[in-house]
């Protein structure tokens, strides 16, 4: 897989992707990810890439041209299978959206800024909108950093575990359930004894009842999708 990522703020992004997982995905090409400066793609000398609103307001708005030449030029390079752009009036990045991405060849990823982009860019260029909640960033560049790491985590060879994204909240509409490690004891709180017995199914099933309740309790908004 391959990622372009669209921003005026590459240091902004790169650190999440020099670390952890999102560090050896890259080292063991298994996914590239590029980063483009919007400013790159200007034509003036100030390196202008927003400017004031038509019809009066208040914030700036990115324009259509520097982001039409980033675009078209990646695009004469090879096929994307999708344009994003992180805006906060996007679809909210669920699971399914993950899983579905994460199967796609070649993704661009457009960063907003200011009051966000020229509508013209939207209406010609963007295939998806995403964001990542109900609230407002400075810029796209942590929503993209955020959907990255959720696209790239499912592809095959990223995590150790091969079953371990299958059973992560959300996959099967559910959230977790809890889950123990050692010490078997500590401090008199203790791990269920159920999980000692060597009962697999027994256990599976115990998992799936608690997963249940755990989603009934925290989030019973997706029992009801």
């Amino acid at each position: 897989m391959r990622i372009d990522i669209i921003t005026v703020l590459p240091e902004l992004l790169k650190s999440p992707f020099e670390a952890s997982i999102l560090k050896r995905a890259i080292e063991a090409n298994l996914v590239e990810v590029y980063f483009h400066n919007l400013r790159d793609y200007t034509s003036d000398n100030y390196k202008s890439i927003d400017d004031t609103q038509f019809g009066g307001g208040a914030g700036m708005v990115m324009m259509i041209e520097p982001i039409d030449k980033c675009i078209s030029a990646l695009k004469k390079q090879r096929h994307y299978d999708e344009v994003i752009y992180m805006t906060p009036d996007g679809e909210t990045l669920k699971q399914g959206i993950a899983n579905h991405l994460s199967l796609k060849e070649n993704i661009i990823i457009l960063c907003g800024h200011y009051k966000g982009v020229d509508q013209r860019v939207r209406d010609q260029f963007i295939t998806k909108e995403i964001s990542i909640g109900d609230y407002v960033l400075s810029g796209g560049e942590l929503g993209a950093a955020v959907l990255c790491d959720a696209i790239i985590r499912l592809i095959p060879g990223v995590l150790g575990n091969e079953t371990s994204a299958l059973t992560d909240s959300f996959q099967d509409g559910l959230l977790a359930p809890p889950i123990y490690t050692k010490p078997r004891e500590y401090k008199g709180w203790k791990v269920p004894e159920l999980l000692f017995g060597g009962n697999f199914p027994k256990i599976e099933k115990w998992r799936e009842e608690q997963a249940y309740l755990r989603t009934k309790e925290r989030r019973p908004d997706l029992l009801d999708d």
